[in-house]
């Protein structure tokens, strides 16, 4: 997957992505996750310009160096929050205030997307999907698939996507409500 920049909804920060770290770094740096080895391998690197105070060095530590996973900067439906997808490894950073951030629970998130007219930004991983509004996480789907969640057509009340059926070896059509993270059809478990 190429380097993705999605502006969907509006924000009160702006993002560069540089190629590499800056041989000199600014004066406030922060490194996501703070407890990583080996950061500098393939991290994304992004200069944070926020709306009100200092600009800051972000470094998000990668979570696989593979083309099959997301890697990017996402507008969410917190202007302030700026996501952060490394590799598959989500970050939610508060842009005006960077040492308060959080993970997304996927290790990798599969797919982001914005569905801008139900004010969320949803992650999918291999067996479920999340949902975060402008206060946050919303809610989390009880498992959609065995492996591997593909996400299709969304509308302001629902999202379709489909789920892969081990025991007959085929993928199912489930549709989940935005406002409340419950789904109907999908495979069994």
């Amino acid at each position: 997957m190429p380097l993705m920049i999605d502006r969907s909804f509006p924000a009160t920060w702006t993002a560069e992505v540089l190629a590499a770290r800056p041989p000199i770094l600014p004066r406030r740096h922060f490194v996501y996750p703070a407890e990583v080895e080996e950061v500098e391998r393939g991290a994304l690197e992004l200069m944070v310009r926020p709306a009100v105070g200092e600009a800051f060095l972000a470094t998000c530590a990668l979570g696989f160096a593979s083309p099959a996973v997301p890697t990017g900067v996402w507008n969410c439906p917190d202007p302030a929050l700026v996501c952060a997808v490394a590799g598959g490894y989500g970050y939610m950073i508060d842009s005006g205030a960077p040492e308060r951030w959080q993970q997304i629970g996927y290790r990798p998130v599969t797919e982001v997307r914005p569905i801008s007219e139900a004010g969320l930004l949803v992650f999918a991983s291999f067996h479920s999907v999340e949902a975060w509004g402008p206060a946050g996480r919303l809610w989390r789907t009880a498992r959609l698939s065995w492996e591997g969640v593909r996400l299709g057509e969304a509308s302001a009340k629902d999202l379709r996507g489909w789920g892969w059926e081990m025991r007959t070896d085929t993928e199912m059509e489930f549709v989940v409500d935005l406002a409340t993270g419950k789904h109907t059809g999908g495979p069994s478990f």
